[in-house]
């Protein structure tokens, strides 16, 4: 088998289980369903992958590892700090919409990490989110945005994206690019007119 096939393979038993783990949990997907899933015997499988637990930790390094490049993207701009949060929140968006699955898993499976990979993740986390309110800081310091609490600003604003990758689909009523502009006016300048 050549390596383009096996890594083919390897792919679509990541974006499989990721879609099982979102709807199943990752506690609730075997493997023998990863399988059918698939369309390959379980046995298989452990030509790509070692194990349920090696797929969580990639997909939710995945995941982790994409919104780490993307702050580092973001805080590298020549732009305003408003800029730099609009640019951030729209990588964050646009992740949930085109790879929603495996974000759903790294929110919420993550748990289910251990030992130092767990530490890892949390650390990847954490990484973000202080990139993430460090942008907010620069931004009140400049003057670009109402003095207010950092950590409220940050996670208002993770969680009012988060609902993204459980909600959007294509077919709504709303394209990824009117979304992404309805979220950025109401976290950005509000609803009141």
């Amino acid at each position: 088998m050549s390596k383009r096939t096996n890594s083919a393979k390897r792919q679509l038993i990541l974006d499989e289980a990721a879609k099982l783990f979102k709807l199943k949990g990752f506690g609730g997907t075997s493997m023998r369903d990863l399988a059918a899933q698939v369309g390959m015997e379980a046995a298989s499988m452990y030509n790509h992958i070692k194990s349920k637990d090696e797929i969580l930790e990639l997909i939710c390094f995945h995941v982790s590892d994409t919104y780490i490049r993307q702050l580092t993207e973001v805080e590298q701009m020549a732009a305003t700090y408003v800029e730099k949060i609009r640019a951030l929140i729209g990588r964050h968006i646009q992740l949930m919409i085109e790879d929603g699955a495996a974000v759903s898993v790294g929110n919420n499976d993550w748990k289910y990490l251990t030992g130092d990979t767990l530490e890892a993740f949390k650390t990847a986390r954490k990484r973000y989110e202080k990139g993430f309110a460090a942008l907010i800081e620069q931004g009140i310091a400049a003057g670009e945005l109402q003095p207010v609490n950092v950590s409220v600003a940050l996670f208002t604003i993770l969680s009012a994206v988060r609902w993204v990758e459980l909600w959007y689909r294509p077919g709504r009523d709303v394209t990824p690019e009117e979304l992404e502009e309805n979220i950025m006016t109401i976290l950005l300048n509000g609803l009141a007119r």
